[in-house]
C-alpha cells in the first residue's frame, strides 16, 4: 500500500530526474542522421503511391447519388486531389485558384476559389479522407504504443497559442501518435477545449480498433476518469498532480511501476514530447492559423494535417 506521503516522495524523485535531465539535453551525436536520411525516400514512395490511394479509398465507398440536380464537375478522385493539393500548398483559396491556371497542363481543369472552400464540407471528399487515413495506418502498421497531446489553433494570424494566456479565438485537437512509427492514429477537434479534444480521440481510438499497449501524457489528463478510459492492461505513463491526496486503485498500480524504476518510468513518460515536436512541425509545414470560417470545414482541414503529417513523417527511434 502506497501513502500520500510515498506518493509525494515518488513525485518529487521524478522532478528531480526531470530537471537532471533537461540540464544535461540530448546530445545530437547520438542521433542516427545518416539512418533518418534513408528513411526519407519512405516520404517520396508515400507521395508517388498518393493517388492510387486515393482511387482505393473512393473504390471502398457506395455512393447513393439523387437523380434529381446537376451531377458534380468534378468525380470524387479528383476533388479529393484537389482538395489534399490546397492542404499541401498552405495558401488562401484565391491563391490556389490561380495556381491551377498554372498547373492545368498537369490537372486538366480549373477551379474557383469558391468550389475549393466547398470541398471542405464535401461529405464523399470528407468519406475519402477517412479511408486514407486508415488505408496509411494499416500499410505503415501500429505498434499499440502511443502518446498523446493538445494543442490549438488560432483563427487570427495576429495569436499564438502557446503565448497567448486568454485561449480566446481558438479551436482545439488531440492527436494520438505510435511511438515507432510518428503516425497519428486519432485525432479528436473541439471548439470548447482540449479536454473534449482528448475524449473525441479516445473514441477514434476505440473506433478505428487501435491497440493500446501504453499510453503516455501530460499532466494536464492526470484524472481518475482518464486512467478509467484505458484497460488495466495498458501501461499509462502519467504523472499525478502534487496535490493528489487519495491513492485509491486507479493510481496504485501506476505508483507502483514509478516506484520500482523512476527513471524507466520518466522515460516513458518523456515520449510524449514527440507529439509536440509532431506539432510544431505540423505547424510550420501546414500553417497554425484555421482560415475557414464554419465549424464543420475547420475540423476538416485539421483531420486533413493529421492525414499529410503521416504522409511526411520519417521517424527514427535514439535509444
Amino acid at each position: 500500500m502506497i501513502t500520500p506521503k510515498q506518493a509525494q516522495e515518488i513525485i518529487q524523485v521524478l522532478d528531480e530526474i526531470r530537471k537532471l535531465s533537461s540540464t544535461q539535453g540530448n546530445s545530437e551525436s547520438l542521433y542516427p542522421f545518416t539512418q533518418w536520411e534513408q528513411k526519407r525516400e519512405q516520404v517520396k514512395q508515400r507521395l508517388r503511391n498518393l493517388p492510387d490511394y486515393i482511387e482505393q479509398a473512393a473504390d471502398l465507398i457506395l455512393f447513393n447519388r439523387p437523380k434529381v440536380g446537376h451531377p458534380k464537375r468534378l468525380n470524387v478522385v479528383k476533388r479529393t486531389t484537389l482538395f489534399l493539393f490546397t492542404r499541401l500548398m498552405c495558401k488562401s483559396n484565391r491563391d490556389v485558384e490561380n495556381l491551377l491556371v498554372l498547373c492545368r497542363p498537369l490537372f486538366g481543369f480549373q477551379a474557383s476559389y469558391k468550389y475549393i472552400e466547398r470541398l471542405y464540407s464535401d461529405d464523399e471528399v470528407n468519406l475519402v479522407l477517412h479511408n486514407l487515413f486508415l488505408l496509411l495506418l494499416q500499410d505503415e502498421g501500429v505498434s499499440g504504443d502511443l502518446s498523446g497531446d493538445g494543442t490549438g489553433y488560432s483563427l487570427s494570424v495576429t495569436k499564438h497559442y502557446r503565448t497567448d494566456d486568454s485561449k480566446k479565438g481558438y479551436v482545439y485537437v488531440f492527436r494520438v501518435i505510435d511511438i515507432d512509427t510518428g503516425f497519428y492514429v486519432a485525432t479528436g477537434y473541439s471548439t470548447c477545449s482540449e479536454m473534449d479534444a482528448f475524449e473525441k480521440a479516445m473514441h477514434m481510438l476505440t473506433e478505428f480498433n487501435i491497440p493500446v499497449d501504453s499510453m503516455s501524457l501530460d499532466k494536464y489528463y492526470s484524472s481518475r476518469k482518464v486512467i478509467r478510459m484505458f484497460d488495466k492492461e495498458t501501461m499509462l505513463y502519467l504523472i499525478p498532480k502534487k496535490n493528489l491526496a487519495n491513492i485509491g486503485a486507479d493510481w496504485a498500480p501506476i505508483l507502483r511501476r514509478m516506484q520500482e524504476d523512476p527513471y524507466l518510468f520518466f522515460k516513458g513518460y518523456s515520449l510524449r514530447n514527440l507529439s509536440e515536436s509532431g506539432f510544431s512541425a505540423d505547424k510550420r509545414r501546414f500553417g497554425s492559423v484555421v482560415r475557414q470560417k464554419r465549424d464543420d470545414r475547420r475540423e476538416t482541414a485539421l483531420f486533413s494535417t493529421a492525414f499529410l503529417h503521416n504522409v511526411f513523417t520519417v521517424r527514427v527511434r535514439s535509444e
